[in-house]
């Protein structure tokens, strides 16, 4: 029943938009009573989170294997394939107006997906930085907006994401980060 819910939920906010995303819809679709939803999920903006989480779950972690470069790369090729080759791509495109106007959607997406993706990243960084790999001060919040934040411009703004502009991103951001690529040194 929740895996119904939130199919139909899917289903509906790519077709139809969030704005016109309607709980009674969403309960119809999954076959469902209005008030199990409501029992799970307070509200819509509850639901869509809740929706996010789980697609995008999938695409958080990075594996350690040992080459910061490699894990660098899982950082940016992990939201790039969300969002071009998984069900999270519709999803986020449907919901980004709403999560960054809809505080309701906004903070617990910022709170939960973005932070996870945030601590990810820090474990990375601080990888990279046990191994001798980058410089010790390097600054794994503004890290995550320059492997990522890419990313989501091109989806909103349009460009290919594909691995090549992957590479280009962390060979850029290893040129400022990397012990033996700074600037000025």
């Amino acid at each position: 029943m929740h895996r119904a819910i939130l199919d139909a939920a899917r289903e509906l906010l790519i077709k139809d938009g969030y704005t016109r995303l309607r709980l009674e819809h969403v309960a119809a679709h999954a076959g469902v009573g209005k008030a199990t939803i409501y029992r799970r999920w307070p509200s819509k903006e509850a639901l869509a989170q809740a929706l996010l989480s789980d697609l995008a779950g999938p695409h958080i972690a990075i594996e350690d294997v040992g080459d910061t470069r490699e894990e660098m790369l899982a950082a940016v090729m992990n939201p790039l394939l969300a969002v071009t080759e998984s069900e999270f791509g519709p999803v986020i495109r449907a919901l980004l107006s709403q999560i960054a106007i809809n505080p309701a959607l906004g903070d617990p997406f910022r709170a939960t997906v973005v932070q996870s993706r945030r601590a990810e990243i820090a474990r990375m960084i601080a990888r990279g930085i046990e191994r001798g790999d980058l410089c010790p001060d390097a600054d794994a919040e503004i890290a995550t907006e320059l492997l990522v934040g890419p990313v989501y411009f091109r989806l909103m703004f349009g460009g290919e994401l594909n691995r090549e502009f992957a590479e280009r991103i962390v060979d850029n951001v290893l040129s400022g980060y990397s012990t033996s690529g700074r600037r000025g040194e």
